[in-house]
């Protein structure tokens, strides 16, 4: 009795738990959310003052020497040798040779040489080769090549671009712009006459205050010389090391694979048949024929009339011109120009340079960083 009470007991127990923890389930599996802090860039504009500078130009009077060239007559005086011919005669005496003809008879026999033709005849005996054709099988050994394909390792060069990383150095330059005061020469001019009005000047060894009349005074022309602020670029060089890639060619050796066919020699043999000819000797005789020439020598008489020239000297006179060259001396007189050089002042304007520095407004757009908090969902049945 009492152990079925408390297996009754327990059942009701184990109930009662099940259902309450499908009710914590259930209370658990709610949506929850979470706070986390983002950032936000709100965009703003914002107006400054940018420093712009602008070349001004001022005409200014400078005086300067210009050249002037001017072209002058002069006259240049030297001495000359002049040639002045002479024609004169003289007497030559000279001995020509005089040709004188004279005909003579010459003897001009000759020789006639006559050829007499005669022909006879001998015996020739003589040996002559009879061919015979004989078969005949012979060894004959020949080379043939037989190709063998092997595979060699073989080197192979070839060019790869290696990088080569190097420094160099760069000259930057991060000056800034200064003021500085400069000293504008004041001009020039004549003094002029110009009236003064009365004034009241402190007498310095007395100390006492007296009045100066006016009247007519000389003032100085021109304008002082006087202090400008001008802006002036001042130079910073700072250097740095800059790399820089560059690639260098280089040789690579490599063993290639290479199907090589090589040739090889083997020896063979064959019977070959062969017409061998050979030569049988037979003599014979013939009647041959010969023409014997034979000279008979005839003498042919001839006279020729023959011109002879025989030289006689003379001596004969003949007047002959010369012609003598003397050198006079003699002034002349030669005009040549010169080019001058002269210098005149000249007045001339000039635009002079002048850096003019003035702010100019520039609106721009910044991003200005902002925080919120933002609520993510969170399932906390998975923890």
């Amino acid at each position: 009795m009492n152990t079925r009470l408390v297996f009754c007991v327990g059942m009701l127990s184990l109930s009662v738990c099940g259902g309450a923890v499908r009710e914590v389930r259930a209370e658990c599996c709610q949506t929850a959310y979470r706070l986390l802090c983002q950032t936000v860039y709100e965009e703003r504009q914002v107006t400054c003052f940018r420093t712009e500078c602008e070349t001004v130009y001022d005409a200014q009077e400078i005086t300067r020497q210009v050249p002037v060239w001017e072209t002058e007559q002069r006259e240049r005086r030297f001495k000359v040798l002049r040639a002045v011919h002479e024609t004169s005669t003289r007497e030559e005496r000279f001995t020509v040779q005089r040709p004188v003809y004279e005909t003579v008879m010459r003897d001009c026999s000759y020789d006639v040489v006559r050829n007499v033709v005669e022909t006879h005849e001998r015996e020739e005996r003589f040996t002559v080769q009879r061919p015979v054709w004989e078969t005949q099988m012979r060894e004959e050994r020949f080379c043939v090549q037989r190709p063998v394909c092997e595979t060699v390792q073989q080197p192979q060069c070839r060019t790869v671009m290696r990088p080569v990383t190097t420094c160099r150095t760069v000259c930057e330059d991060h000056g800034c712009w200064t003021t500085q005061m400069v000293c504008a020469p004041g001009t020039w001019g004549f003094p002029r006459l110009t009236w003064v009005q009365p004034t009241q000047v402190c007498d310095p060894v007395t100390g006492m205050v007296q009045v100066q009349r006016g009247g007519l005074a000389w003032q100085a022309g021109g304008t002082p010389s006087q202090w400008v602020a001008q802006r002036v670029w001042r130079p910073n060089p700072v250097q740095r090391q800059v790399q820089q890639v560059s690639y260098v060619p280089e040789q690579v050796t490599e063993m290639v694979p290479v199907q090589v066919t090589r040739m090889v020699t083997e020896q063979q043999v064959r019977q070959v048949p062969v017409q061998v000819c050979r030569m049988v000797c037979e003599e014979q005789v013939r009647k041959v024929p010969f023409q014997v020439c034979r000279q008979v020598t005839e003498r042919v008489p001839r006279q020729v009339a023959v011109q002879v020239c025989r030289m006689v000297c003379e001596e004969q006179v003949r007047q002959v011109p010369v012609t003598t060259c003397r050198m006079v001396e003699e002034e002349r007189v030669e005009p040549y120009q010169v080019r001058v050089c002269k210098w005149v002042c000249e007045k001339q304007t000039v635009q002079v340079p002048r850096v003019v520095s003035k702010q100019v407004p520039v609106t721009y757009t910044v991003r200005v960083p902002r925080t919120v908090m933002v609520k993510v969902p969170v399932d906390p049945c998975e923890g």
